[in-house]
């Protein structure tokens, strides 16, 4: 009898043994299984959001055709000529040294821009007196009270080989051309393409940068996506009718060319010109809604989109 019940008993516990056995299997399955769901699903999440990276649509996108060729040059005071020779000398010396290149290299790849000052007009003193638009980065613009930009860190490397004072003189772009020539100031150093009609107003001096104009669109808009060339861009911005608006910088050769222009050999658009004070405003309204293009110089065209992608 104790046999048996001991047989019993011993087959008893072997059957809750295989019984936790299997149980314990089913408890891993089930844990690998949940495993494996829960890292799908962080896959995914993760994967969306990559996704959703790659997909963010920037507000604003530049055509990368250039529709124009130009050349930047310095207007210089027409009553100072011996200044026109000092300054296409020191062009001419920043090129070969490499001064040049070094301050582009601060706005156009890994440099830090350097602050300008301008100091006080003062007609006692020995000043170089200097007329820009600081809305046209990265050429000029500003940050407080300080200046940047490629145009007047050579507007003080200028200054400091004449020996003399810098005065920088801030006004509207279609200004600027208009004080040198009325001997308010020496030199305009503005982005200024060379053209006929600035040149009744300044002598030019030597070309130091060259220049082209570029179309920004919305990101979304896709109206050039298939564009293979400036002149597929230039054969749809012809297409375009009177009811489309087209932003610019006031007075600026993109202003030149929406509306046409003798002197520079643009035909014009049908499209309506909408000028700005600056680059930042047109392409502002831009996103805006305001307009339905812009076109304005490519450097400034890069700077621009980028500012505003960041903060869209």
């Amino acid at each position: 009898m104790r046999e048996r019940l001991h047989l019993r008993k011993t087959l008893n516990e072997r059957k809750g043994y295989e019984k936790m056995i299997r149980n314990n299997r089913i408890k891993k399955v089930i844990v690998l299984l949940m495993v494996a769901v829960l890292a799908l699903s962080f896959a995914a999440c993760g994967g969306n959001k990559d996704n959703k990276d790659k997909e963010k649509t920037p507000a604003v996108k530049v055509i990368n055709y250039d529709l124009t060729s130009e050349q930047y040059a310095f207007g210089v005071d027409k009553n100072q000529p011996e200044l026109l020779t000092q300054v296409n000398d020191i062009i001419k010396e920043m090129k070969s040294d490499g001064t040049f290149d070094a301050i582009c290299d601060k706005y156009f790849s890994n440099g830090t821009p350097e602050a300008v000052k301008s100091a006080a007009l003062d007609e006692s003193k020995d000043q170089l007196v200097v007329a820009t638009n600081a809305a046209f980065e990265p050429f000029e613009y500003m940050k407080g009270n300080d200046y940047y930009g490629i145009d007047m860190e050579i507007a003080a490397y200028v200054a400091k080989k004449l020996g003399k004072e810098l005065v920088i003189q801030n006004m509207d772009f279609d200004a600027v051309c208009l004080s040198v020539g009325q001997h308010k100031c020496d030199i305009a150093m503005a982005g200024l393409t060379i053209s006929e009609d600035r040149k009744e107003y300044v002598n030019f001096s030597d070309p130091y940068y060259e220049a082209s104009q570029r179309l920004i669109v919305k990101g979304t808009d896709t109206t050039f996506d298939a564009c293979k060339s400036a002149d597929d861009v230039n054969a749809i911005l012809n297409s375009l009718t009177e009811d489309k608006k087209i932003g610019c910088q006031q007075g600026t050769t993109g202003n030149s060319f929406i509306e046409g222009s003798k002197d520079l050999g643009f035909p014009g658009l049908k499209a309506k010109a909408i000028a700005y004070k600056s680059g930042s405003l047109a392409v502002q309204d831009l996103v805006n809604g305001g307009v339905d293009y812009v076109i304005i110089d490519s450097a400034p065209a890069a700077s621009i989109a980028k500012a505003i992608n960041e903060v869209a």
